[in-house]
């Protein structure tokens, strides 16, 4: 049996994203670990690129939960 291992980039493109003030959301197109960024305990640092159907994309960084 094979199975397919998921990356959190696989997981997260694809999915909408809606900024926490609301001024803008979309599609997240790309992802990428950020290292130097810490949120807490059993997270790491998302530099998430958001396309907002506008003619520049936008970016955000955002916190992700790993483990228990």
């Amino acid at each position: 049996m094979a199975t397919k291992l998921y990356t959190i980039e696989d997981l997260l493109i694809g999915k909408t994203y809606r900024s926490r003030t609301r001024h803008f959301e979309g599609e997240i197109v790309s992802a990428e670990k950020r290292d130097g960024i810490w949120y807490g305990d059993n997270t790491e640092a998302y530099l998430i690129e958001i396309n907002n159907r506008t003619l520049r994309n936008k970016y955000a960084t955002i916190a992700v939960r790993i483990g228990e």
